[in-house]
């Protein structure tokens, strides 16, 4: 038995905005993770002594080097998410720094987030809610609002 027709021309209509409104979640997720993580990599390079610390405390091979790494990576990826420019390539390489959170600074509340007698969950691990967020732009991509695609345009791909 079909659907009344209320029913369907309902479906219809918030099929066709959710579709119109589409390009929004790609484009608010870049601008967030984009903005905070170009915050992070600033505050990495302001105050890099300390980055450099934290990195031998949590014994991050060549501490110095890889500290440089990170927060320019932070940084520069930052506002290329901002803008949707290499937007898989650098969600990716930041999921990459979130992986490495979760392996050393985030270790023991990860894993105790998963315990049933845990009072927090993964969710409360920012690095893994941002190591979510990375991967869903590095599979998805940055959506149409996004220099990525004039770049694609241009190039015709």
């Amino acid at each position: 038995m079909p659907a009344p027709a209320l029913v369907q021309k309902s479906a219809t209509l918030g099929l066709r905005v959710a579709a119109a409104l589409a390009f929004l979640a790609p484009l608010a997720t870049r601008i967030v993770v984009g903005w905070a993580f170009y915050l992070t990599g600033s505050g990495k390079w302001a105050h890099f002594d300390n980055t450099v610390t934290f990195f031998t405390e949590l014994g991050i091979p060549y501490p110095v080097a890889n500290a440089a790494f990170v927060a320019t990576l932070e940084l520069v990826g930052g506002i290329a998410l901002i803008v949707g420019l290499f937007t898989r390539l650098f969600a990716a390489g930041l999921a990459s720094t979130m992986v490495v959170a979760l392996l050393t600074a985030d270790k023991q509340r990860f894993l105790e987030s998963w315990s049933t007698a845990s009072e927090i969950s993964p969710t409360d691990i920012s690095a893994f809610v941002f190591l979510l967020f990375f991967a869903w732009l590095a599979l998805y991509g940055p959506g149409p609002v996004s220099l990525d695609r004039l770049l694609a345009k241009w190039l015709r791909v």
